[in-house]
């Protein structure tokens, strides 16, 4: 067992004293190795629960909030057919990798989403597609998706979202500028069921040309 075993194990141990319980997303933040998706010179703190840079101005997210996002899903009764836009290092699609049968991710800077999917390469994870582009607009040719995830916050909810959910499913992400909340949103028919969880902190969502 080496050193960052030992602290994805470590990792687990925290996230489930802040409430994230469900064995199956604990399996996977223990198992996903954190150190792998930041730069070598902040391995160091990357079984940390914090968020840190992996640079264009973007970051890895918190575990908590990784793992909370994930759990909400599986509490949902999700199983496959998962969206996450923005995939920046790539932590959270290689986690909802291990928790579903089928991801899709998108992300609209192309160095980061190449060098995302080398990483999921190297730990054998391919149940994860991956597109470059504008997240807004989410993924249509491969809609409607069970759940969709957002780990960046636009200032209101992207309508192009809402609509590729199915019947059902649930879209989980953060919304605002200054003042951001975790919200939850499950279509039922033309109806959007909207609930607000907790305060948050992500990088904002980019609308217009990819990078």
């Amino acid at each position: 067992m080496n050193q960052y075993t030992r602290s994805g194990a470590t990792l687990a141990n925290q996230v489930k004293g802040l409430g994230i319980e469900n064995p199956v997303v604990l399996d996977a933040i223990s198992s996903v190795p954190r150190h792998l998706f930041v730069e070598q010179v902040l391995a160091h703190k990357a079984y940390e629960n914090t968020a840190l840079p992996i640079g264009q101005g973007q970051t890895i997210s918190q575990p908590y909030i990784v793992g909370k996002m994930t759990q909400m899903l599986v509490e949902h009764g999700v199983t496959s057919n998962v969206l996450e836009i923005g995939t920046g290092s790539g932590y959270q699609a290689a986690i909802l990798g291990r928790v579903f049968s089928q991801v899709f991710s998108v992300e609209r800077i192309r160095q980061l989403q190449l060098i995302a999917k080398r990483r999921l390469q190297k730990l054998d994870i391919y149940n994860v597609q991956m597109k470059h582009g504008d997240g807004w607009l989410g993924w249509e040719s491969k809609a409607p998706f069970d759940a969709i995830i957002v780990t960046a916050a636009p200032e209101s909810v992207p309508q192009a979202l809402k609509s590729q959910l199915k019947d059902g499913g649930i879209l989980i992400l953060p919304v605002g500028t200054e003042n951001q909340q975790l919200v939850t949103i499950v279509r039922s028919g033309d109806e959007f069921i909207e609930t607000q969880h907790e305060p948050v902190k992500f990088v904002p969502l980019v609308s217009g040309d990819t990078a």
